[in-house]
């Protein structure tokens, strides 16, 4: 495993994680934050596939304990959690299970610039006017085909892919969050929901979208003092750290289970 990254970050943003989905790369999501030191993190809208619990796994439990661990005051860290179409609903729910505010947009200062995260789906015409399809025959479907697939989830991953340009939804999120950023003269806006990692800049604004962890290449979004980045996540051999992560969520996954049991 790569060794912990001694540069600190201002902010770092994931998005679109979906835990309870057999695609979800919670275990890859959680190691990344472990990598990485960083005084704000942003999980920017859909953390969750939907709000059935009975469907998360292990990992999945294990991410949430690390996320409550992460919250603690004396860690420093800012967790900050954006709701997305997916995780609608959780605000009360997320601020009892791991001690995480939810917003349905975040705003902040950083070298003079006004930043925004918003999840995106706000700029989705088609989900925004069709929530119960998107659930039946998005969501439900969706989930049972990933049950269905080989295990490399090739199929279902082309159908995402193909689900955003069919939509055209990166095209759709950019030019609402470029928009809305103008609107509330924000100079950086960040996204997730389309499951494309993008970068436009428009009239001196810039959009960012932070991909998806259902990916074969999952990505993440920094933002220090070299500006932002997008990076992509390479998957590295399990080492001893792998037993520390174990070991340690396995004690907090105990305390999670119990309240839905």
């Amino acid at each position: 495993m790569k060794a912990v990254d001694s540069h600190v970050y201002d902010t770092l943003i994931l998005s679109d994680l979906h835990l309870g989905a057999d695609m979800s790369r919670a275990r890859d999501a959680m190691r990344v934050l472990q990598q990485n030191r960083y005084r704000r993190l942003i999980l920017n809208g859909d953390i969750f596939a939907d709000l059935n619990f009975a469907r998360l796994k292990k990992e999945h439990w294990k991410f949430l304990g690390f996320i409550r661990k992460l919250s603690n005051p004396k860690r420093n860290v800012e967790v900050v959690w954006v709701e997305g179409n997916h995780d609608h609903g959780l605000t009360q729910i997320m601020s009892h299970l791991v001690g995480v505010r939810a917003y349905h947009e975040y705003g902040w200062e950083y070298q003079g610039l006004r930043h925004i995260a918003v999840h995106g789906h706000q700029f989705d015409s088609f989900g925004v006017n069709n929530v119960r399809f998107n659930y039946l025959f998005g969501t439900l479907l969706y989930l049972q085909l990933q049950k269905w697939d080989t295990k490399s989830k090739m199929l279902t991953r082309f159908l995402d892919r193909l689900n955003t340009r069919w939509l055209r939804l990166s095209t759709k999120v950019a030019a609402g969050a470029l928009a809305h950023a103008r609107h509330h003269q924000a100079a950086r806006i960040f996204c997730g929901h389309t499951h494309a990692a993008l970068h436009r800049h428009e009239d001196g604004i810039d959009y960012y979208n932070s991909g998806s962890w259902i990916d074969d290449h999952p990505k993440y979004i920094t933002v220090g003092e070299e500006g932002v980045q997008i990076h992509e996540y390479i998957e590295q051999p399990d080492d001893v750290r792998a037993g520390e992560e174990r070991s340690e969520a396995d004690s907090e996954l105990a305390e999670f289970e119990q309240p839905f049991a």
